[in-house]
């Protein structure tokens, strides 16, 4: 079993993604590379879903992306 850590699992990896995808201009190439390493953290880590907090609250059995262990 992991350690608990003060970041969700692939937390950076999601977030380097999105800020590369709001960037202006887009650098198509280099969230490229940035999905390969999301990509490569969740089957590492055996990530199934991913959720935001709010998220996990107000809604049940959706298709949101929530992190499972």
């Amino acid at each position: 079993m992991e350690k608990a850590s003060a970041q969700p699992v692939c937390a950076q990896e999601a977030l380097d993604l999105l800020n590369c995808v709001a960037q202006s201009p887009f650098d198509q190439e280099k969230c490229l590379r940035l999905l390969h390493s999301l990509r490569d953290c969740v089957l590492n880590k055996k990530v199934k879903k991913f959720s935001l907090d709010n998220q996990d609250h107000h809604q049940q059995n959706t298709d949101s992306v929530t992190k499972k262990n």
